[in-house]
């Protein structure tokens, strides 16, 4: 009986830790939550130019001669994200959706969900990522979203992206009825275009801070306004237009990946020359665009993606002799065990790693020049 009552005593110690534990640090279910509507906290990646909707990346009834696909991307928020502090032991979000994406080769949880990081010490930490992957009657579920619980109930720095490819029409926020939620200074410094293709949109990443501008944000300190439109940056009017009214410190193209050698010949000069006739004495900087894994057999698309590259290796190092702004930095998303492709075009989280670090020095050095660290 003695023997029992020893074993039962130290397994309650044992035990004890765990249900305090559970008690200090409580899960969704447990807590009443109250919404905060996700316009009162810090928006960060929208660029300068007025849209009528405050979730939509271009105003295409202000800029016209936009596709019905050019129109679609344009009003989803890909590459922002809010910045707030809160001591919530949980955060959940609450969303509506406007237009919807839908696509085999990228995540849900990407193209519309949410994917929170918190500051921790000097690095960003992820805690949560959450999308409404299931769809009923052809919408997707609208309910809220729990993206991390359990937490302490510390004052935490959160940087939330927002989804890569479907309309936002509302957003709030959910956090313990007691606890604090506030907008905060935007974390990064200087503001830094990045417009380019399907790559730099993020396409067939997991989550949304995967997309290699919202790495290149985290590696460097530097905000990015995120301007991606899958298959359609071809150094089009439309585009051009635009992006001589977005007000930055530097621009990043990926102006290479979509258009075809011809196209990228007949186009790319007098793209530059707007670009720097709008932006006089900002760094304008193009990547190469990718080696893509599909070429690795189909000797076609080898081809067409080669061609791409010599194109712009022959045009690029002619126009940063003639503009004294105008750079040229090769990117690469790619390993020698080949294992950083999704479908053979596009990378996967790793191989976007690769990219925002194979840019990150190469671009740093050239902003220094313009005083940008």
């Amino acid at each position: 009986m003695k023997k029992n009552a020893i074993v039962l005593f130290f397994a309650l110690m044992l035990c004890g830790p765990a249900f305090a534990g559970e008690k200090a640090y409580p899960l969704v279910k447990e807590l009443t939550l109250r919404y905060v509507d996700a316009k009162e906290l810090t928006l960060i990646g929208k660029s300068n130019v007025p849209t009528g909707e405050y979730y939509h990346r271009i105003d295409t009834c202000a800029f016209k001669g936009f596709s019905k696909g050019e129109r679609e991307q344009a009003i989803s928020p890909a590459g922002w994200a809010l910045v707030f502090k809160t001591d919530s032991p949980v955060i959940t979000v609450n969303a509506e959706y406007g237009w919807e994406y839908s696509g085999i080769n990228t995540m849900p949880m990407a193209y519309h969900g949410f994917d929170l990081y918190i500051k921790d010490g000097k690095n960003w930490l992820w805690a949560g990522a959450k999308g409404n992957g299931r769809r009923i009657n052809g919408k997707y579920r609208t309910e809220p979203l729990t993206l991390v619980e359990g937490m302490e109930r510390s004052e935490k720095l959160c940087l939330l992206y927002l989804p890569l490819y479907s309309e936002l029409k509302t957003l709030s926020i959910g956090i313990a009825e007691d606890a604090k939620i506030e907008a905060a200074p935007s974390p990064f410094h200087h503001k830094v275009v990045f417009h380019g293709s399907s790559f730099t949109q993020g396409i067939s990443v997991s989550r949304a801070g995967m997309a290699y501008p919202m790495q290149f944000e985290r590696f460097t300190g530097l905000e990015v306004i995120g301007l991606g439109f899958s298959g359609n940056c071809k150094m089009q009017e439309q585009f051009a237009h635009f992006l001589e009214s977005v007000e930055a410190d530097a621009y990043v193209f990926d102006a290479f990946s979509n258009p075809t050698a011809a196209m990228i010949k007949e186009r790319l000069e007098g793209f530059v020359e707007r670009m720097v006739k709008a932006h006089p004495g900002k760094p304008l900087i193009f990547q190469r665009t990718i080696t893509r894994e599909s070429g690795n057999f189909d000797l076609r698309k080898r081809a067409i993606n080669q061609a791409q590259r010599d194109m712009s290796d022959s045009l690029m190092p002619i126009l940063c002799k003639k503009y004294k702004d105008v750079y040229y930095v090769k990117a690469n998303a790619s390993a020698d065990d080949h294992e950083t492709s999704v479908d053979g075009t596009h990378p996967n989280d790793r191989g976007y790693t690769l990219w925002a670090r194979s840019i990150e020095k190469p671009i740093l050095k050239i902003l220094a020049k313009y005083g940008i660290k």
